[in-house]
């Protein structure tokens, strides 16, 4: 059995070829979307988080509305840059989209990605601390939010405040317990799922890692999650983690999605550079009639290693389509698999 989401990267682009042509168009459709796919059975709604681009950026608000319109489907992020994360001012934010949920955020964050801007958390007012580099400034924003949402006070409170304060040192508001637990890190190496482990944040692992050992990126991501869950053992946690990875997967059933995705069947892994120092693995589209893509999937090491998977959709074709798109790995592909 897995946990079967979505995730979206929420483009649009004011173009006729497109059905999200505005920021608005992006967001209402996010919404309309998370309750068509809780509505198929799916389990998680997540969204991708990019500053300064024509896609998802302020997550919090989108998480709300979706958790208010929804009751049962997971919200999450895959994921938030931490580089440009106010840690405190993030807490009450989750805080808040967790407690209008019922307690069904996912929060996936990560150091991020490279960007659309150089050095753009420079604008959101952050610098890494003198020889310190931006991934660094962004796990410690990562610490100091995990720090925060445990939910123990730290403030000295103001000996005449305008409302009376409970007794002792007062904490970020509103709390929402548990949260910490549902607190995920995009991992991109073996070196940062160890420490993700270490700190008690389930797994995400994307479509992407570094490059470490030149094996296929099936094989590579499903090394990172068992070196990953090694970890958490020997860290010695009292819950067990959870992980997920995230695969481009699309059932041939009609015309438009042979029109739309055909070419995919002949997808294979590709490597290239994401900075001038890191070589990376991306990893493959899986397309094909169902009974084709089953045996497809069935090799992947990395799918079978996690209890998560994330369907990244083409946002910009619809809601109409792709709900069509989960609903037909539910139908078609989950079962067959044992996924349902």
């Amino acid at each position: 059995m897995k946990n079967i989401g979505f995730l979206s990267f929420g483009h649009w682009t004011d173009s006729p070829h497109s059905a999200t042509r505005s920021a608005s168009d992006a967001l209402l459709q996010a919404i309309d979307l998370a309750v068509a796919a809780e509505e198929l059975g799916a389990d998680g709604a997540y969204f991708r988080v990019h500053h300064f681009a024509q896609q998802y950026a302020s997550p919090f608000p989108l998480l709300a509305a979706i958790g208010a319109k929804t009751s049962r489907i997971e919200i999450g992020t895959g994921v938030i840059d931490m580089r440009y994360e106010n840690p405190l001012y993030m807490a009450e934010d989750a805080g808040a989209a967790d407690l209008i949920s019922g307690g069904r955020l996912q929060l996936g964050i990560s150091r991020g990605s490279p960007e659309q801007v150089i050095d753009g958390w420079r604008y959101f007012g952050f610098e890494p601390a003198e020889g310190r580099s931006d991934a660094d400034m962004g796990r410690q924003h990562a610490e100091r939010f995990l720090e925060v949402i445990e939910g123990e006070g730290f403030a000295e409170p103001n000996p005449r405040p305008m409302f009376p304060n409970p007794p002792g040192l007062l904490r970020v508001e509103p709390h929402s317990p548990g949260l910490r637990d549902r607190v995920w890190w995009g991992s991109g190496s073996t070196a940062t799922a160890k420490w993700a482990a270490r700190l008690g944040m389930n797994l995400q692992s994307s479509t992407l890692k570094d490059d470490e050992n030149g094996k296929p990126f099936h094989v590579q991501q499903a090394e990172q999650i068992e070196i990953y869950r090694q970890a958490w053992k020997e860290a010695g946690h009292a819950r067990e983690p959870r992980v997920s990875v995230s695969r481009s997967i699309f059932a041939l059933t009609d015309e438009r999605d042979w029109a739309y995705f055909g070419r995919d069947r002949y997808s294979s892994d590709q490597v290239g550079n994401i900075d001038e120092k890191t070589r990376a693995v991306f990893g493959r589209s899986y397309a094909g009639e169902p009974d084709e893509l089953v045996a497809k999937l069935r090799e992947d090491e990395a799918i079978a290693a996690a209890d998560t998977l994330l369907l990244t959709v083409p946002n910009q074709l619809g809601v109409d389509y792709n709900a069509h798109v989960i609903e037909s790995i539910l139908e078609h592909v989950a079962p067959e698999l044992g996924w349902r």
